[in-house]
């Protein structure tokens, strides 16, 4: 009994060291990083303020890993491959930076509950994904969005945009560089023309 029983404590000990002697994998974090646009003072006689509210998405995008498709119907995580910021906060931030640089808004925030401002704006980031299906590694990108009169609750624009790109080698480091390639393409998209004619829909004084 003895003997099994420092047998099994051997064997313990052994456990424990190979496992500590194993070399620990990390997570790797990535963001996407779109180059700032100018922010020009708006223009003479605009006195309208838009508010944008945190971009909504599909829940398996606000996993944190970096995802991929494998066919329309199966999603995979990358598990060790991660977004060191929520995607929904980085489509956010990048359309208050461009409606901004706009100069058609005498004020650009993040939505903060008050009632003080013109328009709101909401969206959804649809898809951020790499497509390992259809011959070939691509990624795509979606995103909508809607602008509201804050006044009458009317909604003044929607638009719906999506981007596909290449990816030239299959690793996620590149992965994401098209990512972040498609998503810049993307946001453009949406916001060209700027959203509301801002002097036809001023608010009423």
């Amino acid at each position: 009994m003895k003997r099994s029983l420092n047998t099994v404590l051997a064997l313990a000990v052994l456990a424990i060291s190979v496992g500590c002697g194993g070399a620990a994998k990390y997570p790797t974090y990535y963001t996407l990083n779109l180059p700032p646009p100018p922010d020009p003072p708006a223009a003479a006689g605009v006195r309208a303020s838009v508010a944008v509210r945190q971009f909504r998405s599909p829940v398996y995008l606000r996993q944190g890993a970096v995802v991929y498709k494998m066919s329309p119907e199966q999603i995979g995580f990358y598990e060790y491959h991660r977004w060191a910021v929520d995607p929904r906060d980085f489509v956010t931030d990048a359309v208050i930076d461009r409606l901004r640089a706009s100069g058609d808004y005498a004020r650009v925030e993040p939505y903060n509950g008050h009632s003080d401002i013109d328009y709101l704006l909401t969206g959804r980031l649809e898809k951020l994904e790499e497509i390992d299906y259809d011959g070939g590694v691509k990624v795509e990108v979606a995103v909508s969005a809607q602008m509201v009169n804050s006044a009458t609750g009317a909604t003044v624009w929607t638009n719906t945009v999506s981007e596909v790109g290449t990816v030239g080698r299959h690793d996620v480091p590149a992965v994401v560089s098209a990512m972040n390639q498609a998503m810049g393409r993307a946001i453009e998209k949406l916001l060209t023309p700027t959203p509301v004619p801002v002097a036809a829909n001023k608010r009423p004084e």
